[in-house]
């Protein structure tokens, strides 16, 4: 029997909510921060596959989330792709060659880089409940893109975007690269054992809305359509960040099964708008979670209220800061477990 996650994510509108964070399993938690002084750095950890196994089913134990989410990267793609990936302390991921200043066709795949993330889906499979549901995911084509083009991240996705208006048959070709690579690793993920799959485009908020239908709504629906063929039946959750009134055409044109949203969209609006019926998944402040008190219960439940005539699940606008008080967490699944749907 499928779990109350898997449910909601299928479309069934029960009385109660299921609950998972993005970045649930992470560096807020002691038990994480204590294997990672043992284990080394973060890529290390990742290629681990019994520790990244530990690390997905760390708050599992400690919360009893009703989804446990893969710990891994969404950089993982490009690492396989043939680009070379590093964490550096206090600089975050680099990749190298940059795709700004070398061909997509120099770039020799290592498909095999892959592997140990399918090992890590099949070890936490084994070690999580029937009433869990576990979730793959992987970074959507222009997320990753913007990483691969400029060899970082950045604030504005400047060097991305420029080459996209510069010469969009080379941004097509990396675009197009990376949906064929991005299938083949959720549906491996699948095969592993992953139980629905999400695909973050955390940079999506960065362009103009003739950009964002090419480099987010395009992809994002070939992926969609080619592993909906692979792998019938597994939902597919959306989460394009900083999207806002794009949001709807998203839903419509990608026919993801779920939406997530970002804390800055309202819920209120985003019931009115969106697709009737529609699944979504968020989207309370991540800072809240931080801050706590009566207002992350009041803003808890004003987000739980707004989605109750829809299939919800309840989740952070983003994810969960280093520095969030546990007891915080505890509190606000607390608060959703004990909303009931009028």
């Amino acid at each position: 029997m499928a779990g109350l996650l898997l449910e909601t994510l299928r479309g069934t509108n029960g009385e109660t909510r299921p609950v998972w964070f993005m970045r649930q399993a992470g560096r807020y938690l002691p038990e994480y921060r204590a294997l990672r002084a043992e284990k080394g750095g973060f890529l290390a950890l990742v290629y681990d596959a019994e520790a990244a196994a530990e690390i997905t089913l760390q708050p599992i134990r400690r919360f009893g989330f009703d989804g446990a989410i893969l710990f891994s990267d969404i950089l993982i793609v490009p690492y396989a792709m043939g680009q070379d990936l590093q964490f550096l302390v206090g600089e975050g991921p680099h990749l190298s060659p940059r795709l700004i200043d070398t061909a997509l066709s120099s770039l020799a795949a290592v498909p095999s880089r892959l592997d140990p993330i399918y090992e890590t889906v099949a070890r936490v499979k084994a070690g999580l409940g029937s009433d869990r549901t576990l979730l793959g995911f992987a970074g959507s084509p222009w997320t990753v893109a913007t990483y691969m083009v400029a060899g970082e991240g950045s604030r504005d996705q400047h060097d991305t975007r420029a080459l996209a208006y510069r010469d969009p048959a080379a941004m097509q070709a990396i675009i197009d690269a990376i949906v064929e690579v991005t299938v083949d690793y959720l549906a491996g993920q699948i095969a592993a054992g992953a139980e629905a799959v999400q695909l973050f485009d955390s940079w999506a908020g960065s362009l103009a809305p003739a950009e964002f239908e090419r480099w987010v709504i395009a992809p994002n629906a070939a992926i969609v359509s080619q592993l909906r063929a692979r792998c019938p039946g597994v939902p597919i959750i959306g989460f394009p960040k900083g999207s806002g009134e794009k949001l709807p055409a998203y839903a419509r044109e990608t026919k993801v099964d779920v939406l997530g949203l970002d804390e800055t969209v309202d819920p209120i609006w985003a019931h009115r708008n969106l697709p009737e019926g529609l699944p979504v998944q968020g989207n309370l402040d991540p800072l809240l979670l931080l801050a706590g008190g009566e207002e992350l219960e009041r803003q808890t439940r004003r987000v739980l209220d707004a989605f109750a005539d829809r299939p919800h699940v309840f989740n952070l606008g983003h994810g969960i800061g280093q520095t969030t008080p546990i007891d915080n967490v505890s509190t606000a699944l607390a608060t959703v477990r004990g909303w009931r749907r009028p």
